[in-house]
């Protein structure tokens, strides 16, 4: 099965999946305890803008970390003294718990968008770097050698030989960075915030609604799959020969 007929299947199901959800909530088949419709909000919000504010604040956070980070990463797999320095700071952050940088972020960004947009900023733009490095190192020396002696620029060689042996797996990299950086959202979202998947969660079970709960756990997840989706048909397009070697 071509990759292309494989994405499109996996959304078509996704959807198929949550229609045939919302006709059994809205004809009442179960309990709505135990189905809730997702036409239905939340605390006065309807479902779609919980759903817009957490993708405005994911979708940023990611498109600069994701902006920032390959360039710093291929910068450190180039350059041993760069990654030398600027490596056992990025070891260091990268496993540490996000929910433990809250106290921080409040403290140094105010409890406003700006805090929530760094907790996720940062769980995705460490994956992004180290991701980044590893592409380059795992890159022949051998053929950036051959380069060298047939006189190629070090313009040449990054655009050549260096960036497209990469960019398969700065595509991976940047599919797993989302992936962290998404499932840190309901941490971001724990700093005074009154909208938003994550926030619509926590809230919710302080109250035990189960019901919500399980909406936005389904919700978060049906999400994160389909921005895998997008990020990998975009892998598609932009890296073809990816696993024909």
């Amino acid at each position: 099965m071509k990759m292309g007929q494989h994405i499109t299947i996996s959304v078509i199901s996704v959807g198929i999946f949550f229609a045939l959800w919302q006709i059994a909530a809205t004809r009442q088949w179960l309990d709505p305890l135990l189905l809730p419709s997702l036409a239905d909000g939340y605390r006065q919000v309807p479902l779609w803008q919980h759903v817009a504010v957490s993708l405005a604040r994911a979708l940023s956070a990611f498109s600069v970390a994701v902006i920032l980070g390959i360039p710093l990463g291929l910068l450190m797999g180039l350059s041993e003294g760069l990654s030398a320095v600027l490596n056992p700071f990025v070891q260091f952050l990268r496993p540490l718990p996000k929910i433990a940088l809250i106290p921080l972020a409040v403290v140094w960004l105010g409890i406003g968008e700006a805090s929530k947009f760094f907790l996720i900023f940062i769980a995705t733009f460490l994956s992004v770097v180290v991701g980044a490095n590893a592409a380059v190192e795992r890159i022949g020396r051998s053929r950036i050698r051959v380069a060298q002696t047939l006189g190629a620029s070090r313009r040449q060689i990054f655009l050549r030989v260096v960036l497209p042996d990469a960019l398969p797996e700065l595509f991976t990299t940047i599919r797993l960075s989302v992936g962290i950086g998404w499932t840190s959202l309901i941490a971001a979202e724990m700093v005074a915030a009154s909208s938003g998947l994550g926030w619509m969660v926590i809230n919710a079970s302080s109250y035990l609604r189960t019901d919500i709960v399980m909406l936005g756990i389904l919700l978060l997840g049906g999400i994160g799959y389909l921005l895998d989706l997008l990020l990998l048909g975009l892998q598609r397009l932009f890296v073809p020969w990816a696993g024909k070697e």
